[in-house]
């Protein structure tokens, strides 16, 4: 062990393994975790050569090498608890990516939640025992997050009872779907139902895409990998484009919606109900955000404490780069932030699962909400997350440059989780879609209940914008409930403008299309304001849960840091909303300092009971042990151009250059 990192362990002030249960959400579940774990890491299948010294082509091999062989021990072991087979895929794949992964995450589930009882006896056989591996192909070149204007069309012939699939333009060809390219043999496809002349929107249908035996592509479907990208250079994303494939009439997902033989519709209760996969995702997205700023926490802090540099009193030895105030403003509010995304992480999965309850029982009473939270908040962690995992990269100094620190990875195969399922900006309209509407509805008395009963206040009394000088301050700034009741009132504020700027163009006469794009800044900042006191509240309802003293005491310090360096990004919607003061910015500032000395003796405790295996980890930079620079080194002399002393090209074109004197 480095000296340094013991040193660190030794200054905690609250119990490592106590903390780590409450983050898993129980001491069984740890425990069933680090089972699990134990199973893959015994296993010397899963071991690979470092995915940053091979090819795409090998990389690709490799994963799809992973993936099976994971298959065939989730069988031999048993795994079949959702959990567990979550535990289980995250420690075999890493920092990286499956190659089966949307099999698992959106083809799977998509026919779970919309297929009817007969086709779900049909299909679901198939799928389990992996004669179809299957993908989810809904973006296409010209459209994604927009998709009603996605353009597949699948006609229905009543004299067949067969849909016609067509990729009708260019811009029609589906374009980025993982697993489409090599892996898959069917897909769902997302495609505009035409029948009896009549257009009825997006609607899912099964599509095979290639022979199940020679896996070669069926007739009228082209099919192929899209080449490499940002990330993700173990999967196959992929295109298809569809040329006349007929599919039978029970391929589309009939469970909401429905066409019968003669070609009559019937409409779904809702039509979110199309979209329920994506609810999915974007809820995992969610707790996916919290897993990622946990890892690079881990690593940049870690480093930061067997790092030393520079001097802070001329003649001292250097110190760990984390005794500098600034390393500590970088890394510790990036800290607070994971613990707050863990429990937003918990909070939107449990909800998740108890509306989808409803909804299978036939109530579709909070989709509307569920659906507008899960857009907000994917966008709004994963905004944050992004630019997290830069911090701690740059944070790193030069050896986080390296991918030996693992961050360059974490970045590249994070970062598109801000365009894919829904691109940010767009997520954020459609949560303020919703916002605008419960603030007409709780202006004109309604009550409204869930994340924004806050706007109730909105039916008796304005929320408005004003002086400070006009509006008496009272928040204590270093007590959390009362920053809670700050940011309820700022989401507040910001709700009511933007709803007030949208009616103010619809006064300038403009149509009601122009006058939301015309108030869009102000209806993305609404969302962000209503998303960041979503998260406050539930860390601040998350304390109430934690009964032992010293956990609750360093929790409580974490979450006061998230509220208040939340405020100093955002201090003119409090300056302007005249919610704080100018003394008290100042205040809030003084009051940082104070909660970054206190966390820096808890710093690597708080990381520790994150329980990232190095494995999993895989940094040389956030090693559990902190022996960097020996690890560092032999990193190094792995790369392939070591493989020899005098490289070939040496001898090829160097050599040659010389010129005889």
């Amino acid at each position: 062990m480095n000296p340094d990192i013991v040193k660190e362990r030794a200054s905690a002030t609250f119990d490592v393994e106590k903390l780590t249960n409450i983050l898993e959400g129980g001491q069984e579940k740890t425990k069933r975790r680090r089972e699990i774990e134990s199973m893959v890491f015994s296993n010397p299948d899963f071991d690979e050569v470092d995915p940053n010294f091979l090819s795409c082509s090998e990389r690709y091999d490799q994963a799809v090498k992973k993936s099976a062989h994971m298959i065939h021990k989730l069988r031999e072991y048993g795994i079949a608890d959702p959990d567990d087979i979550i535990f289980y895929k995250s420690t075999v794949k890493g920092n990286h990516h499956e190659a089966l992964g949307l099999h698992f995450v959106m083809f799977l589930p998509t026919l779970r939640n919309q297929c009817d009882a007969q086709q779900l006896r049909k299909w679901l056989p198939l799928v389990e025992s992996f004669q179809i591996l299957g993908t989810y192909a809904q973006t296409e070149m010209g459209h994604g997050t927009h998709l009603r204007g996605l353009e597949t069309t699948a006609t229905y012939n009543p004299a067949t009872q067969e849909f016609v699939m067509n990729s009708p333009t260019v811009s029609s060809i589906k374009w980025w779907p993982g697993g489409l390219g090599k892996t898959s043999n069917h897909a769902i496809v997302l495609a505009q139902l035409h029948t009896l002349g009549n257009c009825h929107g997006l609607h899912a249908f099964i599509v095979p895409l290639r022979d199940m035996d020679t896996h070669q592509p069926l007739p009228g479907i082209v099919v192929g990998d899209i080449g490499p990208k940002f990330g993700f250079q173990e999967v196959d994303n992929g295109f298809l484009k569809l040329e006349n494939v007929r599919i039978p009439r029970e391929n589309m997902l009939m469970k909401f919606s429905q066409v019968e033989p003669d070609g009559t519709y019937v409409k779904p209760p809702s039509e979110k109900l199309t979209y329920g996969t994506m609810v999915f995702i974007r809820a995992f997205i969610v707790a996916d955000s919290a897993r990622v700023l946990s890892k690079v926490a881990t690593i940049a802090i870690r480093y930061s404490v067997v790092r030393h540099q520079s001097e802070i009193r001329p003649g001292q030895p250097e110190p760990q780069i984390l005794e500098y105030q600034t390393q500590q403003y970088k890394l510790f509010p990036i800290l607070a932030t994971a613990y707050a995304y863990t429990f937003v992480g918990q909070y939107i999965t449990k909800t998740y699962q108890r509306i989808s309850g409803d909804i299978s029982e036939g109530n579709f009473s909070e989709l509307p909400e569920l659906h507008a939270l899960t857009a907000g908040l994917k966008a709004f962690t994963t905004w944050e997350a992004s630019s997290a995992i830069e911090v701690c990269r740059m944070a790193c100094g030069g050896h986080g440059y390296s991918r030996s620190s693992a961050l360059p990875d974490i970045y590249v195969n994070f970062t598109p989780s801000c365009t894919y399922e829904g691109e940010n900006t767009v997520m954020m309209l459609q949560t303020a879609r919703y916002l605008v509407k419960s603030y007409q509805q709780a202006k004109a008395g309604q009550r409204l209940s869930g994340t924004v009963s806050y706007l109730n206040d909105m039916g008796t009394q304005r929320v408005q914008p004003q002086p400070v000088s006009a509006r008496p301050i009272v928040v204590d700034v270093n007590d959390l409930s009362g920053l809670v009741e700050l940011y309820k009132l700022r989401a507040s504020i910001l709700v009511e403008l933007a709803a007030k700027s949208i009616q103010q163009e619809l006064q300038r006469r403009k149509c009601p299309e122009d006058a939301w794009n015309n108030s869009a800044i102000d209806l993305v900042r609404a969302s962000d304001a209503h998303c960041h006191y979503v998260v406050v509240k539930l860390f601040s309802d998350k304390l109430g849960e934690v009964g032992d003293a010293p956990i609750h005491s360093v929790l409580s310090t974490l979450a006061l840091l998230y509220a208040l360096h939340g405020i100093t990004k955002n201090s003119g919607d409090f300056l302007q909303a005249g919610l704080l003061s100018v003394p008290q910015t100042r205040q809030i500032s003084s009051s940082i300092k104070e909660l970054l000395s206190l966390l820096r003796p808890n710093a690597v405790a708080l990381v520790d009971a994150f329980d990232i295996n190095d494995k999993i980890l895989n940094s040389v930079l956030g090693r559990y042990d902190g022996n960097v620079y020996e690890n560092l080194f032999e990193w190094a002399r792995n790369s392939p151009l070591n493989a020899t002393e005098v490289h070939e090209s040496f001898h090829k074109y160097l050599k040659p250059l010389r010129s005889k004197l």
